[in-house]
């Protein structure tokens, strides 16, 4: 496995899952390249991850560096240890800087209650379809990712999903009404920790502590494997950080990535 000791819970959790889902990561010394080969389409499996924090001034550096190890790929994605001094840098480039928060619980997060009318079961078999048709509908109604491009990466990323499901390594929980799957997440074992994926529910069954329920779900689970701290990365802006802190999460070091899209 990758050495992790000087990574963020976040980083240190990305680079476990996505060896466990078969992407490659090369250590370089001041950085480490990801690749994903099953995957292509997915720009944070396909990474420049940046070790040596006196370095992310560099932006003509590093983003030469992206290039050189991918050189079709028309988005550029780097992960930093911290933020840059030098935005400017980043921003000639059209490159943006963001920050997610990251998010540790050391205690078992609580498992509310389902709320009522909702059956929550773990996700198997041909309910990935359903997480593809939802993932789908979410992107038809924002309109953030071209469509043909973007269900491929949806496929491929289901079909990881699914085989480390299959394994054991992680689980998926889905909320459904009526038959529809309204609510999903998934939680994955990377050694001690337990790093959760993918939190998502349909615009109009927010609210209703679905959230909260499969957070607690997917924590007892994890726990009975031997998981004794829980990882969850949201955008910064995301108000459904409120939820997790309300579950026992607290902040850590954020994550900083820098990112232009195809």
């Amino acid at each position: 496995m990758t050495r992790t000791d000087d990574l963020t819970p976040a980083w240190a959790t990305d680079l476990a899952i996505l060896e466990l889902g078969g992407s490659t990561v090369e250590d370089r010394g001041d950085h480490l390249l990801v690749r994903t080969p099953a995957n292509p389409d997915y720009h944070w499996g396909n990474v420049v991850l940046v070790l040596d924090a006196s370095t992310v001034d560099d932006a003509g550096r590093w983003l030469g560096a992206f290039v050189a190890a991918f050189p079709g790929a028309g988005w550029r994605a780097l992960g930093l240890p911290v933020m840059p001094a030098d935005v400017a840098a980043w921003d000639r480039h059209g490159v943006r800087l963001e920050t997610d928060e990251v998010l540790v619980a050391r205690t078992q997060p609580r498992r509310t209650d389902v709320p009522p009318s909702y059956a929550v079961r773990q996700i198997t078999g041909a309910d990935w379809e359903l997480v593809v048709a939802k993932e789908m509908a979410d992107n038809a109604r924002t309109g953030e990712y071209e469509p043909v491009g973007h269900e491929r990466f949806v496929r491929a990323m289901a079909a990881t999903r699914a085989g480390l499901s299959k394994r054991g390594a992680a689980a998926f929980f889905g909320a459904f009404s009526d038959g529809e799957l309204v609510a999903d997440l998934g939680i994955v074992r990377c050694g001690r920790r337990a790093r959760y994926q993918a939190v998502g529910t349909a615009p109009e069954h927010r609210g209703r502590g679905l959230a909260s329920h499969l957070l607690g779900v997917a924590a007892q689970w994890a726990a009975e494997g031997g998981c004794d701290e829980w990882v969850i990365v949201t955008e910064s802006t995301n108000p459904a950080g409120r939820v997790y802190r309300r579950a026992g999460f607290a902040p850590a070091a954020a994550s900083v990535q820098a990112y232009r899209a195809p």
